[in-house]
């Protein structure tokens, strides 16, 4: 009867003494159950394939294989775990300074084109560098490494308390996990506070306007004051463009010189607000109450509403010398007893508008839309030439 020792291929360790009978396959068989592998090749110590039971001589070496290469065990010594390329073994990452204990499939099949996976798919393809314990050296941040592989463990993104998900963003990315960037982007999205867009109060802007100077214009470009109680304040060159000053209350407030344009001023209150030097172009005042408002300046600085929307407004007694109203919307607009000397109204729809009581002296009408337009009492007539369309 003859007896053979047998080895794990590329191993010199364990070996089991085995007796040798029947066929190729009995002896594949019995190799199989004492080494705990599914054998399907044997290798001489030379790394020459036995293909027939005959050629066995008794007290051989045999090096028993799973379908990979003869490894000699004379030249890499090494455990057969690290040689046969399996994605089952253990190793040890030392990330950081922290160590994490996972296994090759873990950081290989779940993305396997991640640098990861590149990394530890091939033994030493990276040259990847072993600290005095044998674990494999990553310069990079435990804490947001931590996620990273759990991902890579079971395919759902848990990140602890106190974690910033930026961090692991970054991570993911530099190690090219595709599939967890999506999932971060998303946590990212909805971990921020919404957006706040309630409006301005009068107590938080009142600290603004006080430590400002006076004549320094103060950017409330497009700031939300909707509903506010602006009423009289110092407003004076303040940059209002495109805000939303909806139902505000500005009575009596001072907006010399203050940039309105395109701002939304529908259903706001500007009783006898002073309004010297405005710039309110393409604004939205729809609705708004301006009885009484101040828009001559006696320096002949000119307010200027043009194209704006003043459709319904109330601007009954207001001082209106030389302002500029061009292709601006009066429609259904109350405008009695006001000041429009020299006022430019060309191509404005003053349809329906109350105008009675006005003094129009030099004013330009030319092209305006007077269809209902009422002109009882008025303070001085009106000339062909300032209404010619």
């Amino acid at each position: 009867m003859r007896r053979v020792t047998l080895f794990v291929n590329g191993s010199p360790r364990n070996g089991k003494v085995v007796a040798v009978y029947g066929t190729l396959s009995d002896l594949l068989s019995v190799a199989s159950s004492k080494l705990g592998i599914k054998a399907t090749s044997v290798y001489n110590g030379k790394g020459g394939l036995i293909d027939d039971i005959a050629l066995i001589r008794d007290d051989d070496v045999l090096f028993v294989c799973e379908g990979e290469p003869f490894i000699d065990p004379q030249t890499d010594g090494r455990p057969h775990e690290e040689l046969t390329g399996s994605h089952t073994d253990w190793l040890t990452l030392n990330v950081g300074g922290r160590y994490f204990t996972t296994t090759r499939s873990t950081l290989v099949n779940k993305e396997p084109e991640s640098m990861l996976a590149h990394m530890f798919k091939d033994k030493d393809a990276w040259g990847n560098k072993q600290d005095h314990r044998g674990a494999f050296l990553i310069d990079r941040s435990p804490e947001y490494f931590e996620p990273i592989l759990n991902y890579l463990r079971h395919g759902q993104l848990i990140v602890n308390d106190g974690i910033n998900l930026l961090g692991v963003l970054e991570e993911a990315r530099f190690f090219g996990i595709d599939s967890l960037i999506e999932h971060l982007e998303i946590a990212i999205k909805n971990s921020q506070p919404a957006e706040d867009h309630s409006p301005i109060s009068r107590k938080e802007f009142v600290r603004f306007l006080l430590a400002t100077p006076t004549k320094s214009e103060l950017r409330c470009q497009g700031l939300n004051f909707s509903g506010a109680d602006l009423s009289r304040l110092d407003l004076r060159y303040i940059n209002f463009k495109m805000a939303n000053l909806s139902r505000c209350n500005l009575a009596h407030a001072n907006l010399c010189c203050a940039n309105l344009e395109r701002a939304d001023l529908s259903g706001s209150v500007l009783d006898c607000a002073n309004l010297q030097g405005v710039k309110m172009l393409c604004s939205n005042a729809e609705g708004a109450s301006l009885k009484g408002c101040n828009f001559e300046d006696p320096s002949g600085l000119k307010a200027n509403l043009e194209g704006a929307n003043l459709k319904g407004v109330d601007m009954e007694g207001s001082q209106m010398t030389g302002i500029n109203l061009r292709v601006a919307t009066l429609k259904n607009a109350k405008l009695k007893n006001c000041n429009l000397r020299g006022a430019t109204l060309a191509g404005t729809d003053l349809e329906n508008c109350d105008l009675s009581g006005c003094d129009l002296q030099e004013a330009n009408l030319r092209g305006s839309n007077v269809k209902g337009a009422i002109f009882e009492e008025m303070l001085t007539p009106l000339h062909m030439s300032q209404s010619v369309r």
